[in-house]
């Protein structure tokens, strides 16, 4: 039989103990300093994430459309201005409806960890499949780049991220049945 894992646990005296989110620690529980800490450095992360698209992402279309006719140029600019205003708003409404939607169905603790863990898995292949697509994707990586800025930014002005709520729920369904242990 295999040994629980440290989180199927519970401490002396019968209490569930608050769970650990990826990113967030314990921190969520209370909404002190130390977790608005933590939700600015991800901010920070994400902004400078951001930045960094943004500058890559041009610098490959300018590269790309450097040898191009003024006029075709002036005309892509254009395009590129247009599509990327329209790409913002379109990743911002693309993370605002996968937040409404994991907020209907929030992932407990334990979820969360092994959807961290998947994703860490899977971000290799990705990036090795995002080289072959840049060189695709070049006339439209400012585009590209415009949708992630518009999902980061919806991504950082949430309240509450699903996997606080499912763990609370979890806790509350723990709490219910045993009251809560404070590290």
């Amino acid at each position: 039989m295999a040994s629980k894992a440290s989180s199927e646990t519970r401490p002396a005296g019968g209490r569930a103990e608050i769970p650990s989110l990826p990113q967030l620690g314990t921190t969520w529980y209370e909404h002190g300093a130390r977790y608005w800490l933590r939700r600015a450095w991800i901010a920070f992360g994400l902004l400078v994430v951001s930045a960094l698209l943004v500058f890559f992402s041009l610098s490959l279309y300018d590269g790309f459309t450097s040898e191009w006719w003024p006029a075709a140029r002036t005309a892509a600019d254009w395009v590129q201005i247009a599509g990327s205003c329209i790409a913002v708003v379109w990743g911002w409404l693309k993370q605002r409806r996968d937040h409404r939607a994991g907020l209907l169905d929030p992932p407990g603790p334990l979820d969360s960890a092994s959807a961290r863990r998947d994703h860490n898995r899977r971000t290799p292949g990705l990036v090795a499949a995002g080289r072959g697509l840049l060189l695709v994707l070049a006339p439209v990586m400012p585009m590209v780049a415009a949708w992630c800025v518009g999902w980061f930014l919806a991504h950082l002005t949430v309240r509450e991220y699903p996997s606080e709520v499912g763990a609370r729920r979890w806790l509350e369904a723990q709490k219910g049945r045993s009251g809560t242990f404070r590290r």
